[in-house]
């Protein structure tokens, strides 16, 4: 039976079926309204880990997570990324991991979260204009300053895994991964090989999972959705997965949570592993 649990960067224990807050709406009421609920049903429900990100919102996600949950359980761990800003040529979204700019959301995450401290810090996504020294540099020195604890990375190769733990403690890695799309699976065994955290996104593969015949037919034998199937395998596949289903829907919320307490066989395990991958 997969362990329910894992410590990230050893020291940050949480339940390995998290959430992804992406998909919350931060418009005015009732939206607004609806998402805050979502939040805190998911620390109702035991969620222990909640990804966020500056880019969703401009850094209204992490607003809204905080109007929702603060003051925070002593159990939750919020986790946000930075490294992607609007200083594209017409001020468009684009991925920028400048010293200054890496410094100036952080500052702004622990501002918007009402934190001293970011526990897990993600680089959203590796700047190729800006040097990995510096970019890895500046989020070692903002954790020996204290505003950050762990450090982590989102859409890497194994190849940039390893040159960035050359230059920083690395704890996490968050790249898009799900039964059906396994291109990043030598991250995962790198992630695995050195109890690394690896947090899935799109860990669902919506529209897809519930038109294959082999987990329509494992979630009929076990009385499930072709979604929760999806996210026990994530959970069975590997002791370092940890999942982060969005949604903004308490319905959905629930029905992702259960998936925790499904338990694949070794038979089943196969038939889904052995599945075409889908890129």
């Amino acid at each position: 039976m997969p362990s329910t649990t894992f410590r990230i960067g050893g020291t940050l224990p949480v339940r390995r079926l998290g959430f992804g807050a992406m998909h919350l709406p931060t418009e005015p009421a009732p939206d607004r309204a609806a998402a805050l609920a979502v939040a805190r049903r998911a620390v109702e429900l035991g969620v222990t880990l909640i990804d966020t990100a500056h880019l969703y919102g401009g850094g209204a996600n992490e607003e809204l997570l905080a109007e929702a949950l603060h003051p925070y359980p002593d159990d939750l761990l919020l986790t946000t990324k930075v490294g992607v800003a609007r200083t594209g040529p017409g001020g468009e979204w684009k991925l920028d991991g400048r010293p200054s700019i890496l410094r100036d959301q952080v500052d702004q995450a622990l501002r918007r979260l009402r934190v001293d401290r970011i526990e897990l810090l993600q680089l959203h996504r590796i700047d190729p204009d800006t040097p990995l020294a510096e970019q890895l540099g500046t989020l070692a020195e903002l954790q020996q300053e204290g505003k950050v604890g762990h450090i982590g990375l989102s859409e890497v190769t194994a190849d940039q895994l390893r040159e960035s733990r050359k230059l920083a403690d690395i704890a996490s890695v968050q790249n898009r991964y799900n039964l059906l799309d396994r291109e990043h699976e030598p991250v995962l065994a790198a992630c695995e090989t050195l109890g690394i955290a690896f947090l899935p996104w799109r860990p669902i593969s919506a529209g897809q999972s519930g038109i294959q015949p082999e987990i329509a037919a494992v979630a009929e034998e076990l009385r499930a959705t072709p979604t929760q199937i999806t996210l026990a395998w994530l959970l069975t596949h590997s002791p370092v997965t940890l999942p982060i289903p969005g949604t903004a829907s308490i319905p959905h919320l629930e029905e992702n949570l259960t998936a925790a307490d499904l338990r694949l066989t070794p038979d089943h395990m196969n038939r889904l592993t052995t599945l075409t991958q889908r890129n």
